[in-house]
C-alpha cells in the first residue's frame, strides 16, 4: 500500500465525506419521523377522546329514552287505573277514553325516540365533521389546498351551466 497514492487519499476523504454526510441525514431524518409520529399519535388520541365523549352521548340519551319510557308507562298504568274506576258510567266512556289515553302515550314515545335519535344524529354527525376537519387540516398542505381551490373553481363554471 503506498500511502501517496492519490487514489487512496481521494478514497478516505470520500468515505469521510459519506460518514458526515450519513450522520447529519441521519439526525434529520429521525427527527421527522419523530415529529410525525407524534402528531399521528396526537390525531388517534384526539379521535379517541371524541370517540369516547360520542358513546357518552349516546348513553345518556339512551338513558333519556328509557325514562321517557318508564314515564308513558306509568301513563299508560294511570290511565288504566282511572278506567277501572270509571267503569260504572258506562262502557263506551271508558272505552273512549283508553283510546285517547294510548294514542298519547304511543305519540309521546314516538316523539321521544324521534328527538333521541335526532339528537344522536347531529351530536354523530358534529362528531364526525369535527374529526374529519381535524385529519384534513393536519394532512393538507398548501400545496394540495391549493389544488383543491382550483379544481373547485374550474369545476363552479361547468356546475352553473
Amino acid at each position: 500500500m503506498d500511502w501517496n497514492d492519490p487514489t487512496l487519499w481521494v478514497a478516505v476523504g470520500f468515505v469521510i465525506f459519506v460518514a458526515g454526510v450519513f450522520k447529519i441525514a441521519k439526525k434529520t431524518i429521525i427527527g421527522a419521523l419523530d415529529g410525525r409520529a407524534e402528531q399521528i399519535r396526537n390525531s388517534l388520541d384526539q379521535a379517541a377522546s371524541l370517540r369516547e365523549e360520542a358513546q357518552q352521548l349516546l348513553a345518556e340519551y339512551q338513558r333519556k329514552q328509557r325514562d321517557a319510557v318508564k314515564e308513558t308507562e306509568k301513563m299508560v298504568a294511570q290511565a288504566r287505573a282511572e278506567a277501572a274506576q270509571m267503569a260504572k258510567t258506562g262502557a263506551e266512556k271508558l272505552e273512549e277514553m283508553l283510546k285517547r289515553r294510548e294514542q298519547l302515550a304511543v305519540e309521546k314515545i314516538a316523539q321521544a325516540e324521534a328527538d333521541a335519535i335526532r339528537e344522536v344524529r347531529a351530536i354523530s354527525v358534529d362528531v364526525a365533521v369535527a374529526a374529519t376537519r381535524s385529519l384534513i387540516a393536519s394532512n393538507m398542505d398548501d400545496g394540495k389546498s391549493g389544488a383543491l381551490v382550483d379544481d373547485a373553481i374550474s369545476d363552479l363554471s361547468k356546475k352553473l351551466h
